[in-house]
């Protein structure tokens, strides 16, 4: 697995856990996915993700995006 799936992969799974949050428990937990949304636009135009240099450290190949 790429760093590039490994982000995707976790984003995905956090906006799911999210959503599923904010039925289950309260809206609030869809602040979570608006902050998820955000970072993945800001690492498009700045190539920064935080969740990518962790990634990395535990080894993962770069791919395109985060190489």
């Amino acid at each position: 697995m790429t760093i590039d799936r490994a982000v995707l992969t976790m984003a995905g799974t956090v906006v799911l856990i999210s959503v599923l949050l904010a039925a289950l428990v309260s809206n609030w937990w869809l602040l979570l996915t608006v902050f998820v949304g955000l970072n993945l636009i800001q690492s498009a135009f700045t190539g920064f993700c935080p969740a990518a240099l962790i990634f990395k450290k535990l080894g993962l190949k770069p791919g395109v995006a985060f190489g």
